[in-house]
């Protein structure tokens, strides 16, 4: 207690502006509260003022009473705040380990059980042993990316400072950010490692509640990235190695916070981490979020814990954000790509530190050993650098982010899950650009075939190409100016719901599409572009036709050439010389005045032709049906002409009945049926799949057979196929009758569907 007291005869004879000057020191005068109170008269007693000292806390000073000289990280350890734990952590259980809790007990139980009885049971005690290191290996090889989410954030999984002070020799911690606060979420000090010094920063979490309160769960304020610029800036002056160790959810996002200078603080750690003159490694050992990790992890070499995860929004509010629900965090957390492994497949993380199996938590001592070697194998690569390159290195290591190849190569399996492409832009050729290459192209046809040779191919099929393009955008132009674009949208989702649940179309959807086809086709005259779309329609039919006739020409070249390479043959020369020579020797003037011997000599021989001629053809990729020929003499009544009449008339009378079925609806939505099957079984059809076919091209051949098969058709078929029986080819004479037969093919059924063909397709 201390006591002061002025009298008030120390107020005579002094006036108030003396009073206020003398109060400024603190000394001779009195404070102007007193002197606001005070009455200015004199008066005759003593007013005593007392002042009262209020007793404070004894301060704790760090240092212990008897501190060790020799402890582990210097005397200077002494003044951390950070303890080991007087009471041992208590162990956590994750949900997906509670198999390996339950095999732990059995083993606790049948130990009990050992010791109670006196039994022998270690056999059972090894066998559920290895049952359980190999049920750790097998769940600890293959996490989901959110089992490792919470590994990463496991409460006893080892901080900051716990690797810190197992890595280093000396460790000394230094405070503040010279700013008026000493934030204790992130801890910075010089320590040193195999007798180099590093400048360790890192985000702090806590052991427990009372620690993770006083930690603020290691979230940084501003203070504490100023706090880690200023260690920087004087790792940088003095040429220390940066070692930063990430651990935190993200910076404090409180409205104090923000007020300080939050965003600010992380992008000034941002920009000066680019231009430090030493090297800069990075470590995430736990999590690692958003800004916050980043505005110390701008280093040379971003390393990972195998646990460890890395991420710009943490599964549960990315699932919050997109699936409106927390409960989508194991699939949000797959889809953000945050492990060290996909982070390394995507060269953001540059290394992957080992845990043991369990995690972190299960082995500290051998985690921080781990590392701490790689520590030392980074450094010493990056102290190999000089500055300029040091930096270049820095730069190069986040310009390269986000990086693509065009136009790559994509595995088969990674499509599938791949957004479609959106429809491209056609890029259409000017009209009067592409009437000047159409008039070009046909010049250069007509002088083909004054002179001729061969067509342009390849100028051909680019204009096709071309030409197919431009009918397509006029047709899309066409649609639009019709005022069909939305019908024709909303059939195309119809139909493509109807495809994606693997179902066969609906009669109603088909229907909808013919009725929209019919309208389309009434009011395309009435399009703007109607004339344009005619030209370039026949343009593509007029060049479509010339290359037919192109390949046509070719392909016969093709056939002329391989069936001289097989006439000319030695050996098959050699034998229709032979036959001739036999043919001329027995004086016959027909076919059928041959003796049977010779009969089934010129049959066989002309099999054997046939036969080279097939394999010639398939050599060329052309397909070869199995058709009959048979050698007949002509009488005159029946000749060549007047019977070939008779067949085409009759294929004609077939091919308008099939016509007039096929046109039915019935059949029409059959062979629908029949081309989604065949379309949706692709090149590898399963049995379920060719059954369906298989069913439906029964029932629609029977269909056709019903309307072939009319008494009318039957009585024309059998009476040409009467005659056909009788009909022999006539020789001409004895030495050219080979050259002269008179060759005819069994009648056969030609079915044309015109432009829609899908039935010949189909079948």
């Amino acid at each position: 207690m201390a006591s002061i007291a002025y009298s008030s005869a120390a107020f005579t004879g002094t006036s108030a502006s003396d009073l206020l000057r003398s109060s400024s020191n603190g000394v001779s005068g009195i404070p102007l509260k007193t002197l606001g109170k005070a009455p200015f008269s004199v008066k005759k007693r003593d007013a005593p003022v007392v002042a009262k000292l209020k007793k404070g806390k004894k301060h704790d000073y760090p240092w212990p009473a008897d501190p060790d000289p020799n402890v582990k990280g210097g005397v200077l350890t002494h003044l951390s705040h950070f303890k080991p734990l007087k009471e041992k952590q208590k162990p956590v259980t994750l949900d997906f380990e509670k198999p390996l809790v339950e095999i732990e007990k059995k083993m606790i139980d049948v130990r009990r059980m050992a010791n109670e009885t006196g039994l022998d049971f270690s056999d059972q005690i090894i066998l559920l042993e290895n049952k359980y290191q190999q049920a750790l290996k097998d769940l600890y090889t293959h996490l989901t990316p959110i089992q490792r989410v919470h590994i990463a954030r496991h409460p006893n999984r080892p901080t900051f400072l716990d690797h810190i002070f197992s890595i280093t020799d000396k460790f000394v911690e230094l405070h503040g950010d010279r700013s008026g606060y000493d934030d204790p979420a992130i801890v910075t000090g010089i320590g040193t490692i195999d007798d180099r010094r590093y400048m360790f920063i890192g985000q702090q979490k806590g052991r427990n509640t009372k620690e993770n309160i006083h930690r603020n769960f290691g979230m940084p304020t501003p203070h504490g990235y100023r706090k880690a610029l200023r260690m920087m800036y004087y790792a940088d002056h003095h040429g220390f190695p940066i070692v930063t160790f990430i651990d935190t959810p993200g910076a404090y996002a409180d409205l104090k916070s923000e007020e300080l200078g939050q965003g600010e603080a992380i992008a000034h750690n941002l920009r000066t981490m680019f231009g430090l003159k030493v090297p800069i490694v990075s470590i995430v050992i736990g999590e690692g979020g958003s800004g916050g990790a980043l505005a110390i992890g701008c280093a040379n070499k971003l390393l990972m814990l195998e646990n460890a995860v890395f991420y710009v929004a943490s599964p549960e509010a990315c699932a919050a954000i997109l699936w409106k629900t927390a409960k989508a965090s194991p699939k949000a957390a797959e889809k953000l790509r945050i492990t060290a492994p996909e982070l390394c497949r995507l060269q953001i993380c540059d290394g992957i530190i080992p845990e043991p199996l369990g995690g972190a938590h299960a082995d500290p001592a051998w985690t921080s050993q781990q590392i701490k070697a790689a520590i030392n194998e980074t450094m010493d690569e990056l102290t190999a650098m000089d500055t300029e390159k040091l930096l270049k290195h820095r730069m190069h290591k986040f310009r390269k982010l986000g990086g693509f190849e065009e136009n790559a190569q994509v595995d088969p399996k990674k499509k599938v899950n791949m957004k479609k492409k959106e429809d491209q832009i056609v890029r259409t050729t000017p009209n009067e650009e592409l009437e000047g290459e159409v008039e070009k192209l046909k010049q250069q046809i007509l002088k083909a075939k004054e002179s001729s040779s061969k067509p342009p191919e390849m100028a051909l099929k680019d204009m096709i190409e071309k030409l197919k393009t431009e009918v397509d955008h006029e047709y899309s132009e066409a649609i639009k100016a019709t005022g069909l674009k939305d019908r024709l949208d909303m059939l195309r989702e119809e139909v493509s719901k109807v495809n994606s649940r693997d179902q066969l179309m609906n009669p109603v959807i088909r229907d909808k599409i013919e009725k929209l086809k019919d309208e389309f086709n009434q009011k395309l005259s009435a399009a703007p572009n109607h004339p344009t779309l005619q030209y370039k329609l026949d343009m593509l039919k007029e060049f479509s036709k010339a290359k037919s006739l192109s390949d046509a020409a070719t392909l016969k070249q093709e056939v002329n050439k391989k069936f001289n390479e097989i006439t000319s043959r030695p050996e098959i020369n050699e034998k229709l010389e032979a036959l001739k020579a036999e043919v001329q020797n027995s004086g016959s003037s027909s076919f059928a005045d041959l003796d049977q011997g010779l009969k089934d000599k010129v049959l066989n021989t002309r099999k054997e032709v046939e036969l080279e001629m097939i394999s010639a053809l398939k050599s060329i990729g052309l397909v070869v049906e199995g058709v009959k020929s048979n050698a007949k003499v002509l009488s005159e009544k029946d000749s060549p002409s007047v019977f070939k009449n008779k067949v085409d008339y009759l294929n004609e009378e077939i091919n308008k009945k099939i016509e007039n079925v096929v046109s039915s609806s019935e059949l029409k939505n059959m062979i629908e049926l029949l081309k989604l099957e065949i379309a949706r079984a692709g090149n590898n059809p399963d049995t379920e799949s060719k059954s369906k076919i298989e069913a439906i091209q029964k029932q629609i051949k029977q269909r056709l057979s019903e309307a072939i098969i009319s008494s009318e058709l039957k009585e024309k078929y059998e009476d040409l196929k009467e005659k056909n029986s009788e009909v022999e080819q006539s020789s001409a004479g004895a030495d050219e009758s080979l050259q002269k037969e008179t060759k005819y093919e069994e009648p056969r059924l030609e079915i044309n569907l015109g432009a829609n063909s899908s039935l010949a397709q189909c079948m």
